[in-house]
């Protein structure tokens, strides 16, 4: 107990006896298990307390490449996926691979322009809608 009143004698500028005097200890077996719940209420995980989010953005070449976009995703970082440069059938292979791999992590795939698609895990939430140039005009089609 002596060592304890050194260390918050040197950190502590103010009386700790103030603060002794407000904990009330448990009188009974029962009240326990209640103050132990109401002291953890207030406890915050250091893992759930992120520093900044992180959009990665991605422009695959071939095939092989949609796993490390996957593996951004698992993650937890959004990823802003470019098809443009790769043909069509790799590029279908392609999201279907994702579309998967953000049905497992619980996250979603939206398009975002022509062979652009928003890729976020359940962490990042998106609100509004992107309409694309015509689409009212032009009939419904798959990408």
């Amino acid at each position: 107990m002596g060592l304890m009143k050194k260390f918050r004698d040197y950190f502590l500028e103010e009386d700790y006896e103030d603060y002794e005097e407000e904990y009330e200890a448990p009188q009974t077996e029962e009240e326990a298990p209640l103050l132990k719940a109401a002291n953890k209420a207030n406890v915050v995980s250091l893992q759930s307390v992120q520093k900044s989010a992180k959009v990665v953005l991605a422009e695959p070449r071939v095939y092989a490449e949609a796993q490390e976009i996957a593996d951004h995703l698992k993650s937890r970082r959004a990823v802003i996926v470019n098809l443009q440069r790769i043909q069509h059938e790799q590029a279908k292979r392609i999201v279907d691979f994702l579309s998967g791999t953000v049905y497992a992590i619980g996250g979603d795939i939206q398009q975002v322009g022509t062979k652009i698609f928003l890729c976020t895990p359940d962490n990042v939430d998106v609100s509004g809608a992107i309409s694309l140039d015509g689409e009212d005009d032009r009939p419904i089609k798959r990408w």
